[in-house]
């Protein structure tokens, strides 16, 4: 089973994940900001991931602290359920139209943490929500999924569609990069490990 189980807490949060990557979508998530939530709702969905979030911050503060540490925990969570990464596919690319907008994800879960995030709507927000903290929530995914993540807006001018665009490519990539591979009997990398 490709599962794990994690709290976090912190004086800023304090979050329990768990999580199952062979999953079907479902689980409860409640981190008490309604479009972060909705986010992790696709991110589950498209992912063919079991996951349930519960988190609870300083969200009179602003919303950064407990976007990041989802992130933080998500990734350890991924981390953990990856194992050694034998037999997995490893690489995931996903191109996701959303009405005007079109994202994309190439994605290595080859134990290199690297984020790069090009976006116009970076400094815009939905509703109380900036956009700037997407680029935080993967930015905390990825080095602590050891997992090389590049998400771009194609192009697209309404906020709302380039953050579903840009989670949901996300989503699907990981979908196929941690997909089992009948074919590769090791590690998928020339060094023999991850």
């Amino acid at each position: 089973m490709r599962t794990a189980a994690l709290e976090r807490n912190t004086k800023e949060t304090r979050i329990k994940l768990e999580l199952n990557l062979d999953g079907s979508g479902e689980g409860t998530i409640d981190t008490g900001i309604g479009f972060f939530n909705h986010m992790l709702e696709l991110l589950k969905k498209h992912a063919l991931i079991d996951l349930s979030v519960k988190a609870e911050g300083d969200l009179d503060v602003d919303y950064h602290h407990t976007v990041e540490d989802t992130g933080l925990v998500l990734g350890q969570a991924i981390n953990q359920a990856l194992g050694d990464r034998k037999g997995i596919v490893r690489y995931g690319f996903a191109s996701i139209p959303m009405d005007e907008a079109l994202c994309e994800t190439s994605l290595d879960l080859g134990g290199r943490p690297f984020l790069v995030m090009q976006s116009d709507m970076k400094h815009l927000m939905v509703r109380d929500f900036e956009v700037k903290l997407v680029e935080e929530f993967f930015r905390a995914v990825s080095v602590e999924s050891r997992s090389n993540i590049h998400l771009r807006q194609v192009y697209g001018d309404e906020a709302h569609h380039v953050c579903e665009g840009l989670f949901k490519s996300f989503a699907r990539a990981l979908r196929m990069a941690k997909a089992v591979d009948p074919n590769e009997k090791g590690v998928p990398s020339s060094k023999g490990v991850i």
